[in-house]
């Protein structure tokens, strides 16, 4: 398992643990922090995009 599958399990359960609680302000904290492990599971992925961008125009600068 890659960091980002990581992360998005790791919201999949903060989810799920919100859906689980009957405290309005336990919800709210396992709701919040599963939009930051989505939040981190973007800025990963974004990370390798851009990487692969500028790999590809490494290599085509150095033909």
């Amino acid at each position: 398992m890659n960091a980002i599958e990581t992360y998005r399990a790791n919201a999949a359960a903060q989810r799920a643990a919100a859906a689980q609680t009957k405290l309005q302000n336990r919800r709210e904290m396992h709701e919040r922090a599963a939009a930051v492990w989505e939040t981190m599971a973007d800025g990963a992925e974004e990370t390798l995009s851009k990487t692969a961008i500028n790999l590809a125009a490494k290599e085509r600068a150095s033909r």
